[in-house]
């Protein structure tokens, strides 16, 4: 009788199995943006000769800073060297602490000494916690007290969402910043230390014999980069930070949230090169992986006429169905209000399949943002796609209207209108 039981249980049991697999797998199917979607994504342009944002994508979202934590632990050791409180040549201590660091790190042993210029290197090239925990407790005494100093320095740069808690971005649960404040950052840096700023193309250095190669390979592959900082812990993605001159321009981005760090450094490309181009758009796709995979150049754009029905909001849906196509820029179309230079900004919110999706979400999105509802016509390989827009505001209008939306759960990116 026993045995029996024990049948019908396992029959039961394989039962609610097959169930709960079929269940999933209608889920799956039904709802494809649960494998698309990338959470973590975060990034923002801006041109260094103007200030002008020239791209920014969930920009304010918190996040965690990963080794881009060490930008900061940079500047305050720069800031140290102006203030001749070190030199280039000054050994700083290891402690059992700092030599207890995980990886990835020099291997320094408690009881050595390291020079400024080698922990300089150390920090860009290698990543070096340990390294990062010597910076520390050499300007700080502890890490954390020194965590506390970054801390009131970013603030004091305007840095309102950041926290520090480590020198190095090892894993810290209130740990946070966001895209914007790491902008911030990078841009400081080329600003108030222009001296130290070639340290950042440092594309290896040489430590006890071993020869550390940079984790940043857009120093090596992407045209005009010059800087700044990668990093990666799980909860954060791939990140990084980078400067890049082409001619007199010098545009400076911040990429998070990447599923791989070729993934990243694609999307990072792509940002550059359309940031540099200025009116092109920047367009992406999610790939089953969360990755960031480049949209084929757009061609035959045309207006559309608005249409006037009220209806609800509803979710972004891409050619597929499935993930939205986030678009940083579009081309310039001229307005009612072109002439008015005051109010020549736009909101995007999203790419759709469908016209009638596409004006839903324009017309959603006018509940926070009063602007004019325009949805354009695209082609994109041979696929025709809907954007929606609203346009003829004033920058605080669109920023304003956008960090809303924002916290709606909306997409929408900010742009200023080039005709």
């Amino acid at each position: 009788m026993n045995t029996i039981k024990q049948i019908v249980t396992l029959k039961q049991i394989a039962k609610a199995a097959i169930s709960t697999a079929a269940t999933l797998f209608l889920l799956l199917a039904i709802s494809p943006n649960l494998l698309q979607a990338n959470p973590l994504h975060a990034s923002i342009a801006v041109d260094a000769n103007t200030g002008e944002i020239l791209h920014e994508m969930h920009a304010d979202a918190i996040r965690y800073p990963a080794s881009l934590t060490k930008m900061m632990t940079l500047y305050m050791l720069f800031e140290a060297l102006q203030q001749r409180k070190l030199s280039l040549d000054s050994r700083m201590p290891v402690s059992m602490h700092a030599a207890s660091m995980p990886s990835t790190n020099i291997n320094l042993r408690a009881g050595e000494t390291i020079a400024v210029r080698d922990a300089i290197a150390a920090l860009i090239v290698r990543s070096a916690n340990d390294v990062a925990a010597v910076v520390a407790e050499t300007l700080g005494k502890t890490e954390a007290n020194f965590a506390r100093m970054m801390t009131d320095k970013a603030r004091a740069m305007g840095m309102r969402a950041t926290t520090f808690r480590n020198a190095s971005g090892l894993p810290h649960s209130e740990q946070k910043t966001t895209a914007r404040d790491l902008l911030t950052l990078s841009t400081r840096l080329m600003k108030d230390f222009p001296q130290n700023y070639h340290f950042f193309s440092t594309q290896s250095f040489t430590h006890k014999g071993i020869t550390y190669n940079s984790h940043n390979r857009m120093l090596r592959n992407a045209r005009g980069v010059d800087g700044l900082k990668t990093g990666f812990i799980r909860a954060s993605g791939f990140n990084v930070a980078t400067s890049a001159k082409r001619g007199d321009r010098r545009v400076i981005a911040v990429v998070m949230g990447g599923h791989t760090a070729a993934a990243r450094d694609q999307y990072m490309s792509q940002l550059l090169d359309r940031s540099f181009s200025q009116g092109m758009p920047i367009p992406a796709i999610a790939t089953n992986k969360g990755q960031i995979r480049p949209v084929p150049r757009q061609t035959n754009i045309a207006r559309t006429a608005p249409q006037s029905t009220e209806v609800k909001s509803s979710a972004p849906s891409s050619p597929s169905g499935t993930a939205p196509v986030n678009q940083a820029r579009v081309p310039a179309h001229p307005t009612k209000n072109a002439a008015v230079t005051s109010r020549n900004w736009e909101v995007q919110v999203g790419s759709y399949q469908a016209h009638e999706k596409a004006q839903a979400q324009a017309q959603a999105a006018t509940r926070w943002i009063a602007g004019e509802v325009v949805v354009t016509e695209v082609k994109i390989s041979n696929q025709k796609l809907y954007r929606a827009r609203l346009v003829g505001l004033q920058e605080n209008q669109a920023r304003t209207g956008c960090q809303n939306l924002s916290r709606q759960r909306m997409e929408c990116l900010v742009i200023r209108s080039q005709g």
